[in-house]
């Protein structure tokens, strides 16, 4: 990883920690995204934008493998997801033959340009629900 996208990846994951996540988390209709802490088993939530297409809920990580969430996911593809209230239970798949910014274009507006904007090593993740 460049010089450049490593700092882009230090600036976005620190404002996403002690800004971004906080407020989001709190916005009643914000999906959620819990996976289990692989080191801690603690679980963790994460706000993400991403969109349901039947029972499957799509979602591009900005940095890929270098994600918290992703490195939990492949420690245990077992997650929680918050959709409009509701948690549902799922498997997540992490899908590096997708097309992450075609994909974007499938995926809400606002939140896809911001993933654009700050990602550094697009990641397509589909989630099945269980529920």
């Amino acid at each position: 990883m460049s010089r450049f996208h490593e700092i882009k990846h230090r600036v976005a994951t620190t404002f996403q920690r002690h800004v971004g996540n906080p407020l989001l988390g709190r916005l009643p209709n914000q999906p959620i995204l819990e996976t289990i802490g692989r080191k801690s088993g603690v679980p963790r939530p994460t706000p993400i934008g991403g969109r349901l297409v039947g029972r499957e809920f799509w979602i591009v990580s900005e940095f890929g493998e270098k994600s918290q969430y992703v490195r939990n996911i492949q420690a245990d593809p077992h997650v929680r997801l918050r959709l409009k209230g509701r948690w549902h239970t799922g498997t997540a798949h992490l899908l590096p033959d997708d097309d992450p910014r075609a994909r974007l274009k499938a995926l809400p507006r606002l939140n896809s340009a911001a993933v654009q904007a700050i990602g550094t090593n697009l990641l397509t993740i589909r989630v099945d629900l269980d529920d």
